[in-house]
């Protein structure tokens, strides 16, 4: 049954003529709402995952639940459609299960509140945030493991449940929840500065009513959803064709030696509407890898990519939804069944923006863009220290950004651009390690025009002996280049003993013993390359091999020479990037490097590790 809306005041909002400078005023002051709450929340909070990186989505909704500012689109209607209770004024909605939501949220350690925003007795929009927490219970340190067969295995689920009810906090609920999980504290801090972002939110959007009036206040809104929907739908005439294109890119495992994994997407015009459709993804994993996709989302991702790269100065809303159809086959990787395991879903989530850029830029190869949004690598590190206190740290790490059409790749950034790193301050006074290292990793990006963004080498010292765990990919199937751009290097990760005895390690292992003294060198995959590496200018990469983010070897792939002093050598440059261009061939719009066979031949001599074992459908689901 849907929910129902229990109001004190019936009389409908009438819809208002909004002169310009009044539209202005009221989208300006919902976008510094949105960034206020961003400023309560990582004020308010304990965990480095959002107190440090703001690991966490606000939005602000309109009275019908369509997103008028935030990030990931609105799941608000789909949880009104399936919610079996009443919301009413002083009623707060809390919830961490994906299974419950159609996937608005994406793992169980995504908590989210939601609060409806009533006044004069009229519900007038809605506010929520979603953050992660650092442990929601489960079997492993982190609540991600990597092997879980299901759902069940990655810590407390909750359903949606009002932890306000009437303006009355569910303390006994709350004792329950916390109780759950190893960092309670953490976890009680960061709930409630998800609660305090959305009173904030509240009292803006409350404001904002009481100056201007509530039925101008809510006439914004819906114009500010249509004037999106107009300019979506110019974009979406201007740069999408009637005719199909496909695109598809590969997780490279599931953690369990099986991998790659393929998610595909073909896309065509209808009209005015785009179709975007996953068929020919692979079935869902036996591991964790799955990614619980909410179309509502995904129309968002497209949404936000159309705009980035078409006409950046658009607000995104929720206005174009009924621009977008998107369908995603049940039981594949991206709609997997209940109870599969999603706490992984990372890589998946990454590689959707990969697949985006290639699929948009298709008609368009000026405005396309390389892989290497990728994934969002994730460190685990948890022991107790010298004094025999607990610890435990999750942190995000950073990859190298695709080259793009106007410029090189950020070296080291987020795959969202609103993260921000943990400082080594602050993981050298919190916890027991040592940064040693935290560098751009040279030649990571791929070769081009403009080249891919480097990836990071971090190395972390170990202070107190404990357990690590990896999560991160991109180390078998490498971020593709485009319009002659080469790929981007591969992650990997290097175990280095006191001893000085180094192994390599997967990208994707759980609970690995690390002693004190010992060393993780952690380096993420670099960008794919944009446009010919021959057309770039030699001077600045005889600049860049001074900055080291190039290396004199690397250069090379560029045709570049310089000599003893980091100069350009001319004569030799000529020479090399004449040889080159009489030898290679002509450029492709992308540059995957070697295929998935001649991978999986050399992944060992590459890489150190054994090559992943391709899926048998029927063998994994018989073993379950």
């Amino acid at each position: 049954m849907p929910a129902t809306i229990i109001q004190t005041n019936s009389t409908p909002f009438k819809k208002i003529d909004i002169d310009p400078v009044t539209l202005d005023i009221i989208e300006n002051a919902l976008r510094n709402a949105r960034i206020e709450m961003d400023a309560t929340l990582v004020r308010t909070a304990m965990s480095p995952g959002i107190r440090e990186q703001g690991d966490a989505f606000p939005l602000i909704a309109d009275h019908t639940g369509k997103m008028i500012v935030g990030q990931f689109g609105s799941f608000i209607g789909g949880f009104l459609e399936s919610f079996d209770g009443t919301l009413e004024d002083g009623d707060m909605i809390f919830l961490s299960d994906p299974y419950s939501c159609e996937g608005a949220i994406s793992h169980s350690n995504d908590w989210l509140v939601l609060l409806p925003i009533f006044k004069d007795g009229r519900l007038i929009a809605y506010t929520a945030m979603f953050g992660h927490q650092s442990d929601i219970g489960g079997k492993v340190v982190g609540s991600m493991p990597i092997n879980a067969r299901s759902i069940f295995e990655e810590g407390v689920r909750i359903p949606p449940v009002k932890i306000w009810r009437k303006g009355e906090y569910n303390d006994d609920l709350m004792k329950l929840v916390m109780h759950q999980t190893r960092k309670p504290d953490w976890c009680q801090a960061d709930l409630n500065a998800l609660i305090a972002s959305c009173r904030v939110a509240a009292r803006r959007v409350i404001e904002m009513a009481e100056r201007f009036g509530d039925d101008v206040y809510v006439s914004a809104t819906q114009e500010l959803l249509a004037r999106n929907h107009r300019a979506m739908k110019a974009l979406i005439g201007m740069a999408i064709a009637e005719e199909p294109v496909s695109f598809e890119d590969y997780i490279c495992d599931d953690g369990m030696g099986y991998g790659p994994y393929k998610i595909k997407c073909t896309m065509r015009r209808e009209g005015e509407k785009v179709i975007l459709d996953f068929a020919g993804t692979d079935p869902q994993s036996a591991a964790s890898i799955n990614f619980y996709l909410n179309e509502n989302m995904f129309k968002m991702f497209f949404g936000i990519y159309m705009i980035m790269v078409f006409d950046p100065q658009i607000l995104f809303n929720d206005g174009f939804y009924d621009l977008i159809d998107v369908r995603i086959p049940e039981g594949s990787l991206l709609k997997p069944k209940f109870p599969a395991a999603l706490s992984g879903r990372t890589h998946a989530l990454g590689r959707i923006f990969d697949i985006l850029g290639g699929l948009l830029g298709q008609k368009t190869p000026e405005f396309l863009n390389a892989a290497g949004f990728s994934s969002s690598p994730h460190l685990f590190y948890s022991g107790n220290d010298k004094k025999g206190d607990w610890f435990q740290l999750f942190q995000i790490g950073f990859g190298g950004i695709p080259g793009r059409p106007l410029g090189d790749g950020p070296d080291g950034h987020s795959l969202w651009p609103g993260f921000t790193n943990v400082p080594n301050e602050f993981l050298e006074r919190y916890f027991p390690l040592m940064i040693e290292r935290y560098e751009t990793e040279p030649d990571s990006g791929g070769a081009g025009l403009h080249r891919g963004g480097n990836g990071i080498h971090m190395t972390y010292r170990f202070l107190a002996s404990g357990t690590i765990s990896i999560h991160d990919d991109r180390w078998f199937v490498p971020p593709w280049g485009v319009n002659g751009g080469e790929p981007g290097m591969r992650a990997r990760k290097i175990l280095e003993k006191a001893d000085g005895t180094q192994s390599i390690v997967g990208n994707k292992v759980e609970d690995v013993h690390v002693d004190e003294g010992d060393q993780l060198h952690f380096i993420t995959w670099g960008g794919g390359g944009w446009g010919d590496p021959l057309a770039r200018d030699p001077a600045l990469v005889a600049k860049e091999i001074l900055q080291g983010l190039v290396t004199p070897e690397g250069a090379k792939a560029y045709g570049v020479v310089t000599n003893d002093n980091g100069e350009v050598d001319a004569a030799a440059t000529d020479a090399l990037r004449g040889s080159m261009v009489a030898t290679r061939g002509e450029l492709s719009l992308f540059n995957y490097g070697p295929g998935i066979d001649f991978l999986r031949s050399q992944c060992e001599a590459d890489t150190g590790l054994p090559a992943p074992i391709q899926p048998v459908w029927a063998n994994i689901e018989a073993a379950e």
